[in-house]
């Protein structure tokens, strides 16, 4: 998988599955990602189903995030097909702990990187409920504009996407200014 200045990246395993629970099921955490309709034992059980077979599927999948200084599992990231459209997805979530640390950005930088270079992807998107400003902000520090609100998964959502071309040569000008 993939790794970033603090964050690594590996697949789900069934046996991470106690742990998303638990990450998942505090309601600030959860509160963004459905709520506890999308965010329970069951459905998560057939979520990370649905993370690790998108790995043969795919070469990539929404992994565990683990925190460098420590080891310590601290959420989710990745790339995944939205079911609905097969567009691939950006998506990033965390333990309350590691929020406003940047490390969302830092994980979704990393997956577009990565999308866009070995993945050989050409668009990818990102969803959120509107009033997660933090998530949008993310979204628009990255270079991905607001396309459209819609329904996902029963709630409405922004969509925001980049193109491959856009977001490369948005990279390229902030090599430039280091």
């Amino acid at each position: 998988m993939i790794e970033t200045e603090r964050l690594i990246f590996r697949k789900f395993v069934p046996g991470d599955l106690p742990w998303l629970i638990e990450m998942r099921s505090d309601p600030d955490v959860s509160r963004y990602l459905g709520g506890t309709r999308m965010q329970n034992p069951e459905a998560l059980a057939k979520r990370i189903e649905f993370y690790m077979s998108c790995y043969d599927r795919f070469g990539f999948g929404s992994c565990v995030m683990i925190w460098k200084p420590t080891g310590e599992a601290i959420g989710s990231a990745g790339l995944q097909p939205l079911e609905e459209s097969g567009e691939i997805e950006v998506g990033y979530n965390m333990s309350k702990a590691f929020w406003g640390k940047g490390i969302g950005t830092e994980a979704a930088r990393g997956w577009l990187d990565h999308g866009f270079g070995p993945g050989g992807l050409e668009r990818i998107v990102a969803i959120a409920i509107p009033e997660n400003k933090a998530s949008t902000h993310i979204m628009e520090k990255l270079g991905m504009t607001y396309e459209k609100t819609a329904d996902h998964y029963g709630s409405q959502c922004a969509f925001y996407a980049v193109s491959r071309e856009r977001y490369l040569e948005l990279r390229a000008g902030q090599n430039r200014e280091r």
